[in-house]
């Protein structure tokens, strides 16, 4: 077999990453990927967030990078200006929440737009300096991005110290209550005994607020679990902010660009953050780009703080703000098709299901202390797999539903079908 050959060939000449499945690429179809074999598969992966519109990309969005690659690619976005680069930054203005001037730079990934972000809310106060970040994210993998990150400990391995000053609270996982008291099994009570350690502790304790730059969030922990926090929770996290000038950082890197049913998912929390970062499906699938978008007044101080090669690459750019498009006119269907996701993942023998839209994530525990039954979760990815569906592991033991925001109720039947049948016969 021809994979067969290639994977042999690529553990010989690739890096260790996180590569697990036999699987060899060849080419896509909207919600189908083909294998050098030619096998078929249904993807719910859509790339890891990236393909939201399916494979190779959407032809519109297709047809925008071949006209601009033949007038500019490589623009020199942040030495000189370019007219996609101002277009996508305007539209990223208008569609981020919050009615306020706002700016914007562009990276090349998501960590890279975060890693801006930590800059922009560190530079104004010499005191500020601690952030707060939360167990079970994921920030990315450069420096300052995975000092954020607690989701898995292999991340940081043999690493030794990361960037100082960063403190990591508890993220109110209803499955996962961290502090088992009766009281704080209910949503509200879940949220206030976040608040509570936060305030109480973390702010009384080990530093003074006026001492914090910035709270860093994902709404919906992606590589944690696909952890959905209670409705009320952002909300309340942003009082706290406002009420000791803190700034809130909107990781939106895998949830944003219509994931959840709306363009950002902290659109579903009604909250306002200061920064918010993206990445991932923000390029169509076809180019890698980042963007931090942020109040007006936290721009870099001075010229030359803070810039790159390739960001504002006037491809990507012009890519993005077609993909923008092309979600918005979406979203009713994300939200349509996401409501039978929820109902067929119900009725699996799964232990929790927790999502919306199209984020769905679904976990496998065992006893009465919910001890990851990681074992259990391994074998349905490879079962679904060998049956021609195409699912991603996330957390310790749970898997990710993230199909292309494309993909028909047909499609979204028959993969469910399948995952199902796996399912069912394992438990």
């Amino acid at each position: 077999m021809e994979s067969r050959k290639i994977v042999e060939e690529s553990e010989q000449f690739l890096a260790t990453t996180t590569r697990d499945l036999p699987l060899v690429l060849d080419r896509g179809e909207g919600v189908w990927l083909y294998d050098v074999d030619g096998n078929k598969y249904l993807d719910f992966t859509s790339g890891i967030g990236v393909n939201n519109l399916g494979w190779p990309s959407h032809p519109e969005v297709i047809r925008v990078a071949e006209a601009q690659m033949n007038k500019l690619a490589h623009a020199m976005g942040n030495d000189f200006y370019n007219l996609p680069q101002l277009e996508l930054a305007k539209r990223l203005v208008q569609l981020t929440p919050g009615d306020f001037p706002k700016k914007v730079f562009f990276s090349n990934s998501g960590t890279e737009a975060v890693e801006a972000s930590l800059k922009l809310v560190r530079q104004y106060d010499p005191k500020r300096k601690y952030l707060i970040a939360f167990l079970g994210s994921f920030h990315g993998r450069t420096y300052g991005s995975l000092s954020l990150t607690a989701s898995k400990p292999v991340q940081k391995y043999l690493l030794g110290p990361t960037l100082p000053g960063v403190i990591h609270v508890p993220y109110p996982n209803p499955f996962r209550n961290p502090w088992h008291i009766d009281g704080y099994e209910d949503p509200e009570g879940l949220t206030e005994a976040v608040l509570e350690y936060l305030e109480s502790w973390i702010f009384s304790s080990l530093v003074d607020p006026e001492e914090v730059a910035g709270i860093v969030f994902e709404p919906i922990q992606g590589e944690g679990g696909y952890v959905v926090p209670p409705k009320g929770f952002f909300r309340k996290l942003e009082r706290v902010a406002r009420d000791n000038g803190i700034a809130l950082i909107d990781d939106e890197v895998q949830m944003g660009m219509g994931r959840t049913g709306k363009m950002f998912a902290i659109e579903n929390f009604d909250s306002t953050p200061d920064v918010i970062t993206m990445a991932k499906a923000l390029g169509g699938g076809l180019y890698p780009i980042g963007a931090t978008v942020f109040r007006k007044e936290l721009d870099f101080k001075k010229k030359g703080m803070h810039s790159n090669t390739f960001g504002g690459n006037a491809v990507a750019c012009a890519v993005g703000v077609k993909t923008l498009e092309i979600v918005k006119e979406l979203l009713p269907k994300v939200n349509e098709v996401g409501k039978v996701f929820r109902d067929e993942l119900s009725l699996m023998k799964v232990d929790d299901v927790r999502g919306m839209g199209l984020a769905w994530g679904i976990e496998f525990v065992k006893g009465e202390k919910k001890d990851p039954d990681t074992k259990t979760r391994d074998k349905v990815i490879e079962g679904v797999f060998k049956k021609g569906l195409l699912v991603l592991p996330a957390g310790k033991s749970s898997i990710r539903v993230i199909p292309p925001l494309i993909i028909s109720e047909e499609e979204a039947k028959l993969g469910l079908s399948v995952l199902r049948e796996v399912v069912n016969s394992l438990r």
